[in-house]
Order: structure tokens, then C-alpha cells, then sequence
């Protein structure tokens, strides 16, 4: 299943995968009227899965990131419904909003009841808006803190799914301390003695990511990607120009294999051939079975041993050993 059971659309470097399979539709309406065309069709068939198997078993950073971002990729409140048909939304900061970029409710998955936290980009162009295409003001992150301190008091697991390019940098979010508000996400999950664990599932971009993102246990998704600033950012800061956007997905190291070799997340989770967009299910299965055995992991360790676990984790990043 994609997006709303619609057809998925082709990427810029699938475009040749797209050529191929309008070949196979055209070839399949004739035939019913000329079934000699079956070894033609066969012929095509293998051609496109071979293609299909190369071209996704080569695929650049840039090639990462376009799925990372591809516009019927599932999100959060996506995973929720599958996980969870029953789950109950949480809203509010408690100060006088709610942000729908950031979704926020009670989940059980396997048996085990958590409260769950995700950014939201928004799937039609109101949802978008509404969203502020998945990045967070600073009232989405104060409504997270509110329900992290609930899920510490409760014992109650925390689950984060990541996918933003980052907080919101406009004048509302500054005005309103946007520093300060992921300041304090960073100090409350160093601290809860409950079992958390962060997944990347599209984009995980600088500190509106890192936000939710202080876990026990970090895991990305295969086509996702996880940076401390856009590929676009980079550009423009390191070569002041767009045109170079591959060169740093290339030089950022951006990619789940890439950052799994690098010590920085715990494992990565496969997605359906081609990304989560051509099967939510499938996703969604295998994101469940890895966050119920990790959280199952958890689970076994003290309160103490939690917290003091996931400070030693990030306390270890950048360590170094002279020589």
C-alpha cells in the first residue's frame, strides 16, 4: 500500500524504472488480443526487476535523501494507525497551544503501552501549512516536555519518530524561545528513568531532531537520513552554491549505513524494496517488531541503569583515544 493506495510517484533517478513499467502496462492491455506477446512481456519482466534490484542496491546519498523526502512516505500519525488503531492522541503544552507538526499519544505495541511522540510533515498542502511542513515551533516541543515528564512519572516507555528538516528558524519561533525550548527537551530526556527509544524515519535534520531524539536507542529507517544541517544548507555555507548538494550528502555522511558505522545510531531498520512509500504495512511491520525487542531489551534494566545508560551513550560521541 502507498500513500492513500495511489500509484507511487517516481523519483528522478527511477525514471528509468517508470519508463520500463509504462512498457509492461501498454504490453499487458494487447494481450488479451495477441497472447503471443507473452514472451515479450516475460522478457520486459525480467528486465525490470533486474534494473529494479541494481538500481536500489546502488544508490547514492542524494539517492537516500530523495526518498527520505519522497511526498507519500509514511509518517507518524501513519504508523500510529497501523500500530494502533485505538491510540489516543495527547494534545497541548499546557500554555496556551498545540502544534500539530509535533503528535504526541498514548500507543501499544506488542502488549507494551508507551507514549509515543512524533513530527508531523502534513500530507495535502493545508495539512502541510498547518504542520509548517513538519517543523516544530517552540509550543510542539513544550508539549513533548509536558508528556515526557508524564511518561517518567507513569514508568511509561517513551518512543520518538523523527522526520523534519529541522525545528522552525522563523521570527514567531524565536520570539517565543525556540532555543530554550529544545534546550530543555535535551535536559529532561538526559534525565527520565524510563526506557526511550528514537527512530529516524525520514528526515532527521539538526537540533529540532535531536530534540526528541536523547534515547537509549536510536534507529533509522534504511532510506533515511540523519545530519546536523540540510545537504542544501551545506552547500551554500561550504561552496555558496546549490549546485553542489550531492558533493555534501556525499561529504556529510548522512545516510543509517553510514551513521551505523560511525557509532552514532544502533541499527537500521529495512524498509520495503524501493522505501516505505510502496508498502505502509510492511514498514510499519518491521519498525514494530524492532522497537518491541528493543524496548523488551530495555525494560530489563533499573530505572538508574536507563538514565545512566543513555548519558553514557552520548557522552562517549566524539571520544577520541591518542595515539
Amino acid at each position: 500500500m502507498a500513500a492513500g493506495d495511489k500509484k507511487p510517484i517516481p523519483l528522478e533517478f527511477e525514471q528509468p524504472l517508470a519508463v520500463l513499467h509504462q512498457q509492461i502496462e501498454a504490453l499487458e492491455k494487447q494481450l488479451t488480443d495477441n497472447p503471443e506477446l507473452e514472451a515479450d512481456m516475460d522478457r520486459l519482466q525480467e528486465q525490470y526487476n533486474q534494473l529494479k534490484r541494481s538500481l536500489y542496491g546502488n544508490l547514492r546519498p542524494i539517492d537516500h535523501l530523495a526518498i527520505a523526502r519522497h511526498p507519500q512516505r509514511p509518517y507518524t500519525r501513519d504508523y500510529f494507525d497501523l500500530w494502533d488503531p485505538e491510540w489516543l492522541e495527547l494534545h497541548g503544552d499546557r500554555k496556551g497551544a498545540d502544534d500539530p507538526a509535533m503528535v504526541c499519544g498514548l500507543v501499544t505495541i506488542d502488549g507494551i503501552k508507551m507514549l509515543a511522540v512524533g513530527t508531523q510533515k502534513g500530507r495535502a498542502l493545508r495539512d502541510k501549512q498547518q504542520c509548517n511542513f513538519g517543523m516544530p515551533q517552540p509550543e510542539g516541543y513544550r508539549k513533548a516536555l509536558r508528556l515526557f515528564r508524564h511518561a517518567n512519572k507513569f514508568g511509561l516507555p517513551i518512543l520518538t519518530l523523527i522526520d523534519t528538516p529541522g525545528a522552525y528558524p522563523g521570527l514567531s519561533a524565536e520570539e517565543h524561545n525556540q532555543a530554550q525550548a529544545i534546550a530543555e527537551n535535551l535536559f529532561e530526556l538526559s534525565g527520565v528513568t524510563v526506557p526511550v527509544v528514537a527512530v529516524v524515519t525520514g528526515e532527521g535534520g539538526s537540533g529540532g531532531a535531536l530534540a526528541i531524539g536523547v534515547a537509549n536507542r536510536i534507529l533509522m529507517l534504511e532510506h533515511s537520513v540523519y545530519s546536523v544541517i540540510s545537504p542544501e544548507g551545506c552547500a551554500s555555507i561550504l561552496w555558496r552554491s546549490n549546485d553542489k548538494v550531492s558533493e555534501a550528502c556525499q561529504a556529510m555522511k548522512m545516510t543509517a549505513k553510514e551513521i551505523l558505522q560511525l557509532g552514532v545510531i544502533d541499527g537500521v531498520i529495512d524498509e520495503p524494496l524501493g522505501g516505505a512509500h510502496h508498502d505502509y504495512q510492511r514498514a510499519a511491520d518491521n519498525l514494530k517488531v524492532a522497537i518491541a525487542r528493543t524496548l523488551t531489551e530495555l525494560m530489563r534494566l533499573t530505572p538508574e541503569q536507563l538514565r545512566d545508560d543513555r548519558q553514557a551513550k552520548f557522552r562517549r560521541f566524539g571520544s577520541f583515544v591518542e595515539a
